[in-house]
């Protein structure tokens, strides 16, 4: 069936790039934008680049540690097996990207804009998107230790085949996001899962955090 018969799952739409010139560090600086380049193996560490553009293009094995991405944006770009034990891209606009195979230990993405964005076979530390606008976001295969959602808001995200070590939802603003495909450990803020949607596994593991919420004593 075609996404407009599954209004709830994301709308994603298949990436494709065309012929792409080689790219190089020397290329990026704070403000600029890069278009239609293939970064291979570029080493970005710690680099200040915020601001920074890349558009329609593709980064294979970058290293993006400790570099300031603040405000930056990435738009129909193939992000590859990125090493980032700390990823620094606040305030930063992600639309249709694929992040794939790569390994992220602390991101900090909040007050983002994610819209369009496959997320697939990657493990995650700690993901910061609080206050992030989520849309049409997929998350296939991927091992996440901690993913704060607190104040975001997301609208058609899914996970598959994935694994939630800690969810923060606190003052989280959901529309069909589907948990089912996730393996779920603690939940906090458990209100702001209103709008998500779970399986009745998923229910029955989250009936105690439930009846604290809503003052209720289980007894037998």
């Amino acid at each position: 069936m075609s996404p407009r018969q599954h209004p709830t799952r994301p709308r994603l739409t298949e990436l494709r790039l065309g012929s792409l010139d080689a790219g190089y560090a020397g290329d990026l600086g704070p403000g600029e934008r890069a278009e239609g380049l293939a970064f291979d193996g570029v080493d970005l560490t710690d680099r200040g680049l915020a601001g920074v553009a890349f558009v329609e293009c593709a980064l294979d094995g970058a290293t993006f540690d400790g570099a300031d991405l603040t405000g930056a944006s990435f738009v129909e770009t193939r992000i590859e097996r990125l090493g980032a034990p700390s990823l620094r891209a606040p305030r930063s606009r992600f639309r249709d990207v694929e992040l794939v195979a790569s390994r992220i230990g602390s991101g900090e993405l909040y007050d983002g804009i994610w819209d369009g964005v496959v997320v697939r076979g990657c493990k995650l530390g700690f993901v910061n998107l609080r206050a992030a606008q989520l849309t049409d976001v997929l998350f296939v295969d991927c091992v996440i230790e901690e993913l704060d959602l607190g104040r975001a808001k997301a609208t058609r995200v899914a996970f598959e085949g994935s694994t939630v070590d800690a969810l923060d939802v606190t003052g989280a603003e959901l529309r069909h996001v589907d948990l089912r495909g996730a393996r779920l450990g603690r939940v906090a803020g458990i209100a702001g899962l209103r709008g998500a949607i779970v399986s009745g596994f998923q229910a029955a593991e989250l009936a105690e955090v439930m009846a604290e919420h809503l003052g209720i004593a289980v007894q037998e």
